[in-house]
């Protein structure tokens, strides 16, 4: 296959609002509505500080998996392994080998040899803890910093706070999105301006259906293809509503909500042509497909959900959410946690490498965790349960400190005993990262300020190089 055309990248927000269009020019249809960067979310803005990176891909392993059987190595569990502790529960080491990789002896379970091979990339946070066990309650507190209440969701919060670099693109998307444990809010932007939250694309097309059509491999966005106008007709019948909506603009004087609505039809129309060429993957060259594990069992769907990332912090989206589970093992976890691995070790790996070889890596912040992790203990069905008192996410690109093991559970692998590391402290950390203060990105709602932390988190400073 022959090299892949170069994808337009971080191009201005001067040059992505004026091209492509036909009569009417996004730069002269703001001029005219009164639209200015205050009242579209999307513009670029200026950070509170000087930046480590400029995106974020967010590898989520929905489900929980278990930090001692990936990246918290316990020799004292083997020590213990199979001390009964009742109701069938007993002490279980891991079933899979540790070996050090890189230059930093990080231990990197043999669930994941492609990701040993980036140790020294990595900054592996050992001491993580959240608040709840449960999956619904939990996955929205990690995507979103609360389970009691609607908030946005982390990647709202980043493109509010940040704008995006691509005015034909979406500042945030979710690959992946599955529909259970709290829906849309999973990538939803809540009281924050409707642009600002995530657009789910699936490889099954984004709709709702768990069927996925064999057929079907690459990812696309329902309703984004018009089969009965072209092009030019559907830009010269918006060019005739946006004309009826600044005539009433005009009449009202000040209609944030419309202002609003001719902000998104323009952005929808853009999207229409850009976005399915980022989707599409199989522009690129083979040896590219192959590091992913593309058109190859069993990463063939998560390597292009890695793949369509990568193209898209090229291309300047802001924020990247990529979903694959369910880590959630209570049964034969010597069966389910291999498949997994198997699904997106290559493909995380080739992410890494690709992001390397492009020059992307510095500028991009990755982040691997799931919503909590698991006991050291087998139940009786040969599974490990829930565990939010301790688990594992690693950083690594965007200033974070590679071959870093920070923070400890105890000498079992259970509880986070040092240098504990809230996934409010995680957030906090992320948008520290992007150039953002956690405590003066604040959004006013229902006569209070709001933030992705609440009123808790503080930066880990120690993980940033």
């Amino acid at each position: 296959m022959n090299e892949a055309p170069p994808l337009v990248t971080r191009r201005s927000a001067l040059q992505q609002a004026t091209c492509g269009f036909g009569s009417v020019a996004l730069a002269g249809l703001m001029q005219q509505s009164g639209l200015a960067a205050a009242s579209n979310p999307l513009l670029p803005k200026q950070p509170h500080f000087v930046p480590r990176a400029k995106s974020v891909i967010f590898l989520f392993m929905r489900g929980g998996p278990s930090q001692v059987d990936s990246f918290d190595y316990k020799p004292e569990l083997t020590k213990r392994h199979e001390e009964n502790l009742g109701g069938g529960r007993r002490y279980y080491q891991s079933p899979w080998e540790f070996t050090q990789y890189g230059q930093c002896g990080l231990p990197v379970s043999s669930l994941f040899p492609h990701t040993g091979r980036y140790a020294d990339d990595l900054c592996v946070i050992n001491s993580m803890h959240t608040d709840i066990g449960n999956h619904p309650q939990a996955i929205v507190q990690m995507l979103t910093g609360s389970f009691q209440f609607v908030r946005p969701s982390v990647g709202s919060w980043t493109v509010y706070g940040l704008g995006t670099e691509n005015q034909n693109l979406p500042g945030f998307l979710s690959i992946n999105s599955d529909f259970s444990a709290g829906g849309a809010r999973k990538y939803g932007c809540a009281f924050l301006p409707s642009a600002t939250a995530g657009t789910a694309i699936n490889s099954w097309g984004g709709g709702d259906s768990k069927i996925i059509p064999p057929a079907l491999k690459d990812f696309e966005i329902p309703h984004t293809k018009n089969k009965t106008y072209t092009r030019m007709e559907q830009r010269e019948q918006l060019d005739l509503l946006q004309s009826l909506n600044r005539n009433r603009l005009a009449q009202d004087g000040a209609n944030p909500a419309l202002e609003g609505i001719i902000h998104s039809y323009e952005t929808a129309f853009r999207m229409q042509a850009d976005l399915p060429d980022v989707l599409n993957v199989d522009q690129e060259p083979e040896r590219v497909l192959k590091r992913y594990g593309i058109n190859e069992d069993p990463t063939d769907d998560f390597g292009r959900a890695c793949l369509t990332a990568r193209r898209a912090v090229e291309a300047g989206v802001r924020y990247v959410q990529l979903n694959i589970g369910f880590w959630d093992q209570h049964t034969k976890i010597e069966e389910g946690h291999p498949a997994l691995a198997a699904k997106s070790d290559l493909p995380v790996a080739g992410l890494i490498a690709d992001l390397k070889e492009r020059g992307l890596f510095d500028d991009t912040l990755i982040v691997w965790t799931g919503e909590f992790g698991r006991p050291p203990i087998y139940n009786k069905n040969n599974g490990r349960d829930h565990n939010a008192e301790g688990f594992t996410a690693w950083l690594a690109g965007g200033g974070a400190k590679g071959g870093l093991r920070y923070g400890l559970t105890d000498e079992l692998g259970y509880k986070s005993v040092e240098k504990k590391v809230h996934l409010h402290d995680l957030h906090a950390t992320m948008l520290h990262i992007l150039g953002l203060d956690h405590e003066r990105l604040t959004y006013r709602y229902g006569g209070r300020d709001f933030r992705l932390t609440d009123v808790h988190g503080k930066v880990v400073h120690d993980l940033l190089a």
